[in-house]
């Protein structure tokens, strides 16, 4: 059971989903505007699901402005399908992405998967030349800098690190982060790489290579 917020200005969509979610289990609260969204119980929710285009505030306007001080998993739901906005949603801190229309099954399992990854227990470090992943503080560090990097970008990071040398498609990485599988998520992972690669380029390393044709992996 995850205490989780839905904020959409369609209430079909509100009461779809909150029918769904409740049926795992969920305690659900739903919001047509995110200004009605009380901040002070932010911290309360297990995972968020936001829609993308909202008036008064929109879906990336209030991820970037709540992301500091949630640190649970943050669902962005959308007709938009460009790659621009998912690569702008990825990098503010969102974790994942569903395009509408979406069936609530998938839904239902991409929230689910999340949750359980929230849950998995991390231990020790990972120690390369100059990268440090702290697997209790979920961190990574570059010459002890840490990186800032998104909660689903660290966890990419530590999967592959983890296998060090072994290659992964983009499906075969989204299936294992997130128990999912992500047949129709190339674009989430590639995105999710480009950013990690951009944050790394910054620090002058450079862990993930791309073995074309196949996927990626870390050496």
């Amino acid at each position: 059971m995850a205490n989780i917020l839905v904020i959409d200005d369609e209430e079909m969509i509100l009461q779809l989903i909150k029918n769904g979610l409740e049926k795992d289990g969920h305690i659900v609260e739903v919001y047509s505007s995110a200004k009605k969204v009380p901040y002070k119980t932010l911290n309360y929710y297990d995972l968020i699901i936001l829609d993308v285009m909202m008036p008064d505030i929109d879906g990336f306007t209030f991820c970037q402005t709540i992301r500091n001080q949630v640190d649970c998993p943050v669902m962005f739901l959308t007709a938009k399908i460009m790659e621009n906005d998912i690569t702008y949603g990825l990098a503010i801190g969102a974790d994942d992405y569903l395009t509408k229309p979406f069936r609530i099954a998938e839904l239902r399992a991409r929230i689910n998967a999340h949750l359980r990854r929230e849950k998995r227990e991390k231990h020790s470090a990972i120690n390369f030349e100059k990268i440090k992943i702290d697997l209790s503080a979920k961190e990574i560090r570059v010459d002890n800098n840490v990186i800032p990097f998104t909660k689903s970008e660290y966890l990419i990071c530590e999967y592959l690190a983890r296998n060090k040398g072994q290659v992964f498609s983009r499906e075969q990485i989204y299936e294992a982060v997130f128990s999912y599988d992500g047949e129709s998520d190339n674009l989430t992972i590639s995105t999710h790489i480009k950013n990690i690669r951009s944050k790394f380029y910054k620090e002058n390393v450079q862990p993930i290579t791309t073995v074309w044709g196949i996927g990626y992996k870390w050496e």
